[in-house]
């Protein structure tokens, strides 16, 4: 014997007989993180969604890993100096290493490079700009204005960084860019600036404050967690909504439609909607010149990011004693730190050799 659903089969039958998929409505709770509803599970679905209920009994999940596995995947470096690497580093050698392998992307002293981030500079007054019109400065988000933690600038020095070739840094080499990074900053270390002398190391590391440590809410840290998040989102305004939320007939009926009292025409030039690019005479560019500038200057402009520099004869002679078929093929194929079509998969086999063509043009 069994239980008969009747709704269910008749839901069935209709949906049959009409040619449509047969919906249950999830209950439904306000009890989301953000404030937001989460639905039941219910006959397969999700709300409107439907989900896998296929039974994962007898599957296979692997093994538990073994303690050195464990180790060498857990390398993160926390905030109260778990995970720092042994090794030590001073400002002065950090202004040295930036130079050699961090400025070409990031600027002068950390001030800024094109398509890359300002890494020092600003001010924490700034964090709170609201760009709500024209000409309003955006924020300043600079490892001395919006960085929390230090912890994160050495971890991603270690592991990512330099672009093109990370992970090629020694400990000392990590502390030392820190070390210039945090100065650059005007960080200071337990209560003291940072000079051209002042060491940094694992030992003096956790005396490191930043500026903006409490600056970021709600705390997600501990076992009040959760319940910060939801306390957090429960208020609009702690994140700049205004208003209730609203998903159907939100029109408001009494709202003002602003119109403009005094409409200035007489301009020059006058006003116009046209959003036409100014043309550009590329007749007699080389066809590989805009994929190099988009994709491969980063790398080749110099010689800082260990590849061979546009317009260096020397380097470029070395490159050629392969061959050209070989060159071509380690372009597109990609050979040592360099990825696969210089990272870019949606260029053409046609366009990289193009890139490499110019690139061996310019460089004799």
């Amino acid at each position: 014997m069994f239980k008969c659903d009747h709704k269910f089969i008749a839901t069935s039958v209709a949906a049959l007989v009409l040619g449509s998929t047969p919906v249950f409505a999830s209950s439904a709770k306000k009890n989301a993180l953000d404030g937001g509803m989460t639905y039941s599970r219910d006959r397969g679905m999700y709300s409107v969604y439907n989900i896998n209920e296929q039974d994962t009994k007898g599957m296979n999940h692997g093994r538990t890993p073994t303690a050195n596995e464990l180790k060498a995947w857990d390398t993160d470096i926390m905030p109260d100096g778990t995970g720092l690497p042994e090794g030590k580093g001073s400002v002065e050698e950090g202004d040295e290493i930036y130079e050699e392998q961090c400025g070409v992307c990031h600027g002068d002293f950390g001030a800024g490079g094109v398509g890359y981030p300002t890494l020092s500079g600003g001010s924490m007054d700034s964090l709170t700009n609201q760009r709500t019109a024209p000409g309003m400065d955006a924020p300043k988000r600079t490892i001395g204005t919006y960085w929390p933690q230090a912890s994160t600038l050495i971890w991603y020095i270690r592991d990512a960084m330099p672009y093109a070739h990370p992970k090629s840094l020694s400990n000392d080499e990590i502390y030392a860019l820190t070390a210039y990074l945090l100065a650059a900053n005007e960080i200071k270390v337990d209560g003291k600036e940072m000079d051209d002398d002042f060491v940094l190391s694992k030992d003096n590391f956790s005396k490191i404050k930043m500026p903006n440590e409490d600056g970021f809410y709600p705390n997600i840290n501990g076992k009040d967690g959760v319940e910060n998040v939801r306390k957090f989102f429960k208020d609009g305004k702690n994140y700049g909504a205004v208003g209730k939320r609203c998903m159907k007939n939100c029109k408001d009926d009494n709202a003002t439609v602003m119109r403009i009292g005094i409409e200035m025409k007489d301009v020059n030039p006058a006003y116009s909607t046209v959003r036409d690019l100014v043309p550009v005479d590329n007749s007699n560019a080389h066809p590989g010149k805009a994929g190099y500038e988009a994709n491969c200057a980063v790398c080749h402009a110099t010689d800082k990011m260990g590849a061979p520099a546009l317009g260096s004869k020397s380097d470029w002679d070395k490159v050629m004693e392969k061959g050209t078929t070989k060159v071509m093929m380690n372009a597109i194929n990609g050979v040592g730190s360099m990825p696969p079509k210089g990272g870019n998969s949606d260029l053409t086999e046609w366009q990289m050799q193009m890139i490499v063509d110019y690139m061996i043009s310019n460089s004799k």
